[in-house]
């Protein structure tokens, strides 16, 4: 296999390619209140905290791994930026691991890892750093599932084990790991599988998700989106996963589909299915939003790698014609990387500014400082000068009858 190497670096260079100037933005809101949260919850005196939070025991792999970060490195935006770029290259290579798997193939994995690697869509999963429990849930989610897949035409009990060691770590990474099980079921439709073994196998999955489960709703009166409304069951929720299912096949999933209904390559139904359900079963934990009818983009990470398969799909219609494919190729990374570059970054920039204006306010200032507007949360605004001036959170004053022992005034207009 002289040519893996060659085909990792170029993916590492693909997902890399996208986020090159976001490496220079500084740290987003969250962001803060993530690192503070890390150096209580990270070190390991801080785990017993951490496992009887009800929501943040959730996040448990995040926050560990960002604890260790800023022990490292400290409050460097590009470092916190490198990680989520690096675990990206990871996630990519691992879509590109399925090539192992004879009904998919290496040619297609790579040309899908390709595509999953640029795509625009799930940018906030590796832009924002406090969006990095959508790329560690990804990251075990399929480790977990290509070691299933081993396990199950193999039997050997080392990937078992391992793909239910994944399979932990990627419920302590994020809730929405329990799409895992229905994609680990999809092994039962295998020719080469043993049925019977795997229902039993499942038992283990099954049991492990009945106990996370109650865990959550038991701690429903320390999670704080069980009270405001984030969640609910009551939510438009065919409503929500229609909108995002189409929003993800834009536009580049509608153009490969209209391409496999038009020149029909052979088994290109079935692909299609296959894609379209993994959209489907990877979206459905985050449908149930109740204040948008829309997934946010960064909870589109997992499901995009369904639309990478579905793009793959048509772009290798054309391997017959490799002047075709490559000009595609040519023109979806062109695409993808430019709206990332020229649109997506100002975004950022914009996101960031609030938390750099009060850094620089109160920096300069003398005495405590009165934050009239602020367009995210109190804390957000506390720990970011806690993190990034070395002053005490009470610095700022919020109570307007503080107005007046305040040096200075802080208020945001866009």
């Amino acid at each position: 296999m002289s040519w893996l190497t060659p085909v990792l670096l170029g993916l590492a260079i693909l997902a890399t390619l996208p986020y090159i100037p976001a490496l220079s933005l500084p740290l987003i809101s969250d962001d803060y209140l993530v690192i503070a949260l890390s150096r209580h919850y990270g070190p390991m005196d801080g785990w017993p905290d951490l496992l009887r939070d009800p929501l943040y025991r959730n996040r448990a792999t995040s926050l560990v791994l960002t604890y260790w970060v800023y022990l490292l490195f400290g409050l460097k935006p590009l470092v916190y930026g490198a990680v989520s770029v690096l675990f990206h290259i990871f996630n990519t290579w691992l879509v590109f691991a399925f090539g192992a798997c004879k009904v998919i193939g290496w040619r297609m994995a790579a040309v899908a890892a390709a595509f999953f690697a640029v795509y625009e869509g799930h940018q906030e999963a590796v832009i924002w750093f406090s969006a990095l429990p959508e790329l560690l849930v990804f990251f075990f989610g399929l480790c977990a599932l290509l070691a299933w897949l081993r396990w199950v035409c193999e039997g050997s009990r080392l990937w078992f084990a391992a793909a239910l060691t994944g399979y932990a770590l990627a419920l302590f990474s994020k809730e929405s790991a329990v799409a895992l099980v229905p994609l680990l079921l999809c092994a039962y439709l295998t020719p080469q599988a043993n049925r019977r073994r795997v229902l039993l196998g499942l038992l283990p999955f099954f049991l492990l998700t009945g106990i996370y489960a109650g865990l959550v709703f038991s701690g429903q009166s320390g999670n704080h989106h069980f009270r405001d409304g984030t969640f609910h069951w009551n939510a438009p929720f065919w409503i929500t996963l229609g909108n995002s299912v189409g929003r993800l096949l834009w536009f580049w999933g509608l153009l490969s589909m209209a391409a496999l209904v038009l020149w029909r390559p052979s088994h290109w139904k079935l692909w299609a299915a296959v894609a379209f359900g993994w959209m489907v079963i990877t979206l459905t934990p985050y449908s149930f939003l109740t204040y948008m009818t829309r997934v946010p983009s960064r909870h589109t990470y997992m499901a995009s790698a369904g639309l990478a398969l579905l793009v793959a799909v048509a772009i290798l219609h054309f391997e017959r014609r490799r002047w075709i494919g490559a000009a595609i190729g040519a023109l979806l990374v062109a695409h993808n990387c430019g709206y990332v570059w020229i649109y997506k970054q100002r975004q950022y920039v914009a996101r960031a500014a609030p938390t750099e204006a009060l850094i620089r306010v109160v920096s300069q200032a003398d005495g405590p400082v009165f934050v009239e507007s602020f367009p995210y949360s109190r804390s957000i605004a506390e720990y970011t000068v806690e993190l990034m001036t070395g002053k005490p959170r009470t610095v700022l004053l919020f109570d307007e009858r503080q107005r007046p022992s305040a040096s200075e005034v802080f208020s945001w207009r866009e």
